[in-house]
């Protein structure tokens, strides 16, 4: 076996380089969207105008309102979302802080107690002729990494709802002198949280192998064992930070659509809604800080469950960095290719028509594809021996350099795959929303009926996409292959999530917009911002879901491997009632979600309702609604439910492994994957596709459109049920649930030395 081209030495420094550029790139971009300034001066310095024209002139001053108080406003609407959204995040981030702490207690007694908490030396587990670190040096390293995966995961989320909480207003201001402008701005401010959090995520885990490796020396097996943790303590996170501000965020928009627009008549974001900051506030707890938390968590899990299987193949045995190392470097590239293809959205191109923004961030998917491949191939060639072995199952298999290339590739091209079929099904450009639309004519049952069925259709393409990828990924280099394939998928994080973030934070810019009373044609083109950033939001689900999917087979194998079992075989009576037991899960979550959604939006609707039956002038614009109230609905609510459904998904592994052994607990792990998979597929594409639908008639930018609306409309109303019944479904269940089949998996590969030693209780009774 020959070794690796690019020298270790190499490897040291460009994975840490490659993190700070990436760091260094996000700062550049607040920088640039930072000197478009909310207060009413505006810079007239002469070299103040540019490319990017902080300076340009407006296209129209504002009728009946001067440009200082339309500033003022927007800033004082600004300030009051960045605050309920920070409050909130705190509160959450209190209650999350306690059960990090508790399940750090709970992981280092569990894996301690393998070998009774003894500090002698053990033989290693999948080569007994070798002498191994305790199981108890595990155990305390497993929780410490648990610990700083969940921080991350806390911290990424946060700072992105900061970026996008800083940049909404300025997307507005931005929009009086054009769309392409209002765009940059979105889309640099979506480019800071990508970055930071692909970056950051690199970082962190690659400090932390190297501060693992002080104590561990040559023992790679028992290191790399001890980072699963880091993956675990990022999804566990992920799951409370999707759930609560999930639920927070469709409480309030359930809540201020319903009663708004159906029953008042009144435009989506007027000011007159007493939901309506809280609606605005839930994009970014949800949207942006769960949704960063969640890709974080994938990113950090198919990264542990690739090095797991590395370092008992040739790579840890021999001690091969370089080759170990892979999926870092990987990574490592995909920064410095997602900044290459930022430059084209932001700097290269330039948008000045509507038209052009979906195909824009289409091509930013294209255009990152295309360079990653190309980026693969090098690493592939410069990080990886000609020839080496990849444990698979017992057994060493030969692979060689090119094939990991090929489970790399696959991996990327399925997630390309994915994300287009998503936009296909979510997009009001193509004929299946504007069926969806249609449909509204008879009411809102056929509107229902119509978009679930569009829900179901749209998980066929995606699930061909994921087993072409499994199957070929696997023939290539077993389960090694499969976690290399996630990672390609996620190889381009930094642009998805900058593409995801644009989305909400141009939901949020229009919403401003409307409240700061500023006119039509500026809130036409948030409004045109926002379509796009729904279907793109659903394409960065689709990722999300796809790479779950990948991710959660790879940790399985890791598992299996794990805890010793040879085979998985679904007609022993143990495996088979764990199989159909976990494919019920999800079904039993989403119910948990969607009733938290509703009994919340239940008391945001009362609310709203009781505020314009009892405040004097609230309709007539004269007095303003208590917001207050409604924010404390939703916080109170989100807090309160997140906790049920966060516990199902941590505690039935546990349960499962204690009492009916890992054989079961693999059943379980495998049925939750199977069927979790094409549930939240087809909630997030029904959801997106009710939402893109009531979009279509408010716009009425085609003949078709017009004969459906306009707002206010029969049709429009029962298109506005539609996209309300959807809400839960996209933003709370659907993106839940790639959190659930992960995070049992991981926990299971966490805990897989207990249950193995001290699992099946029922079984030996």
């Amino acid at each position: 076996m020959v070794a690796a081209i690019l020298p270790d030495l190499g490897t040291e420094i460009l994975i840490p380089i490659c993190a700070v550029i990436g760091i260094a790139f996000a700062l550049f971009q607040w920088f640039l969207v930072a000197k478009v300034k909310v207060t009413a001066t505006r810079d007239s310095s002469p070299n103040a105008a540019g490319k990017n024209g902080y300076n340009d002139s407006l296209i129209e001053e504002e009728e009946g309102m001067n440009d200082h108080n339309v500033v003022l406003k927007c800033a004082e609407i600004q300030n009051a979302i960045s605050e309920g959204a920070t409050s909130f995040l705190f509160t959450e981030y209190k209650y999350v802080g306690i059960f990090m702490v508790a399940f750090a207690v709970l992981i280092f007694l569990f894996l301690g107690s393998v070998e009774g908490f003894s500090t002698s030396h053990q033989p290693c587990t999948y080569d007994q002729t070798k002498i191994c670190k305790p199981a108890l040096a595990t155990a305390l390293f497993s929780t410490v990494a648990f610990l700083l995966g969940g921080i991350t995961s806390l911290i990424s989320g946060f700072l992105g709802m900061k970026i996008a909480t800083y940049a909404n207003a300025r997307t507005t201001l931005e929009a009086r002198k054009g769309v392409g402008k209002a765009f940059i701005v979105a889309f640099r401010s979506g480019a800071v949280m990508g970055f930071l959090l692909a970056a950051n995520g690199l970082l962190v885990l690659y400090i932390t192998i190297n501060l693992f490796k002080i104590y561990y020396g040559d023992d790679w097996g028992g290191l790399f064992e001890a980072i699963t943790g880091y993956g675990l303590g990022g999804s566990s996170m992920a799951l409370f930070g999707r759930v609560g501000g999930g639920i927070y965020t469709k409480a309030a928009d359930v809540g201020a659509d319903l009663v708004g627009k159906v029953e008042r008549n009144i435009p989506e974001d007027d000011p007159r809604n007493p939901a309506v900051i809280a609606d605005n506030v839930g994009d970014n707890v949800g949207d942006i800080a769960g949704m960063g938390s969640d890709l974080f968590g994938s990113y950090a899990e198919s990264s542990c469950a690739a090095l797991v299987v590395a370092s008992i193949s040739s790579f840890g045995v021999n001690h091969e960095l370089t080759a170990m190392l892979y999926p870092l470097t990987i990574s490592s590239v995909g920064i410095l290719v997602c900044l290459l293809t930022t430059l084209f959205a932001t700097d290269f191109f330039e948008i000045k028509e509507v038209k052009e923004i979906e195909p824009a961030l289409k091509k930013q998917l294209i255009i990152s594809t295309v360079f990653m491949t190309v980026g693969i191939a090098i690493v592939s060639w410069i990080a990886l021996p000609s020839s080496f072995t990849i444990f698979n199952f017992g057994v060493q298999k030969v692979v060689k350099n090119w094939q990991l290339f090929l489970c790399v590739c696959v991996g990327l091209w399925a997630g390309l795959i994915i994300g287009f079929v998503t936009e296909y099904y979510t997009s009001n450009a193509y004929s299946p929303v504007q069926d969806v639309a249609d449909s509204c004519r008879t009411g809102a049952a056929t509107n229902v009926i119509f978009g679930l069925a569009l829900g179901y259709k749209s998980v066929i393409i995606p699930i061909f996409a994921i087993a072409v990828s499994i199957f070929v990924s696997f023939s290539f280099a077993a389960m090694y292959g499969v976690a290399v394939a996630a990672l390609g998928m996620l190889s381009t994080i930094a642009t998805g999530l900058a593409i995801d973030a644009y989305g909400p934070i141009s939901d949020n810019a229009g919403g401003i917009a409307e409240m700061a009373g500023m006119s039509h044609r500026i809130r036409e083109r948030t409004d045109a911002l926002d379509a796009a950033g729904n279907t793109t939001a659903a394409i960065g689900k689709g990722f999300a879901i796809g790479s779950a999917a990948l991710v959660s087979l790879a940790l399985f194998g890791a598992f299996v491997s794990r805890a010793a079992i040879t085979t998985v075989d679904v007609l022993t009576p143990k495996v088979f009632i764990g199989l159909i037991v976990g494919a019920m899960l999800p079904y039993w979550f989403s119910a948990m979600t969607m009733k938290s959604v509703g009994k919340a939006a239940l008391k945001m609707v009362e609310e709203v309702r009781r505020q314009f039956n009892t405040i004097p002038g609230l309709l007539e614009g004269t007095t303003k609604p208590d917001y207050a109230t409604c924010v404390k609905i939703s916080t109170d609510a989100s807090i309160k439910e997140m906790v049920p459904p966060g516990a199902l998904v941590m505690l039935t592994p546990l349960i499962v492994g204690i009492l009916f052994g890992v054989e079961t607990l693999s059943g379980v792990l495998a049925g939750s994957l199977v069927s979790g998979v094409q549930i939240a597929i087809s909630a997030s594409n029904t959801g997106g596709a009710w939402d893109n639908a009531k979009k279509y008639i408010e716009a009425g930018a085609s003949e078709h459109a017009r004969t459906l609306g306009p707002k206010g409309s029969d049709p429009h109303k029962a298109a506005v049920i539609g996209d309300t019944i959807g809400d839960p479904l996209k933003d709370t269940s659907g993106p839940s649930l790639n959190i659930l089949i992960k995070l049992m998996a991981v926990e299971s590969l966490v805990f897989a030395p207990f249950f193995a030693t001290h699992g099946g209780l029922l079984f030996k009774i």
